[in-house]
């Protein structure tokens, strides 16, 4: 399968932080079974993710590889206390829920890998748009997968009931989530790769001499 182009956009469809890289699966797995849950870690997600990258960027590049990864991760961890504290006024049921996948976000692959191959490679302005939807792109998926298991498996929105005339119990178990992300990797990727191909066919077509 061709690799999408890179864009700015890249992140939100292109190339998925959940579906195409596989980053950033556990809290998806382990604890995106309702939509309260879906909330709590798109709030740690989308804030500690961009406020880490953004002050990451800071740090000289003369530094070692190695102490500018640490430097990251301490960051991260600073980030996380004002972070998690306001968790608990709003999530406080979600956050006991989610337990240890929640500081685990704290050193997600964007934070402590993608900051040196992608993002610290463009200048600050257009690092700042393509981190906004690469944080969409996992925000997205975990609404998605938060909505859909909490239906199918408890027959609630957002802990409203709704009209279900069946439940399928296992998708709240994180056996659930794995077949479930594995199924919704698997649809868009081939979606994907669909339009990657009629993408392609097109601009051979457009080439063609008259």
């Amino acid at each position: 399968m061709d690799k999408p182009k890179n864009t700015l956009t890249s992140g939100l469809l292109a190339d998925n932080t959940v579906l195409s890289a596989c980053m950033v699966i556990s809290p998806v797995i382990m604890c995106g079974d309702t939509l309260q849950n879906a909330f709590a870690l798109i709030y740690a997600f989308s804030a500690i993710t961009f406020l880490s990258v953004m002050l990451s960027s800071f740090v000289p590049r003369s530094l070692p590889y190695t102490v500018r990864i640490i430097i990251y991760a301490v960051i991260a961890s600073a980030v996380y206390i004002p972070v998690k504290l306001l968790a608990q006024e709003f999530y406080p049921e979600s956050i006991e829920r989610i337990g240890i996948y929640y500081p685990l976000i704290a050193v997600n692959s964007l934070i402590v890998h993608q900051t040196e191959v992608r993002f610290f490679r463009m200048k600050r302005l257009n690092m700042a748009g393509s981190l906004i939807f690469y944080i969409l792109g996992f925000d997205a998926v975990m609404l998605i997968t938060g909505f859909v298991r909490e239906l199918l498996a408890y027959g609630t929105i957002n802990g409203s009931m709704a009209d279900m005339d069946f439940l399928i119990s296992g998708l709240s178990k994180p056996f659930g989530g794995f077949i479930f992300l594995g199924l919704f990797c698997g649809i868009y990727r081939k979606i994907r790769s669909a339009a990657v191909r009629q993408k392609n066919e097109a601009g051979s077509e457009a080439n063609v001499p008259d």
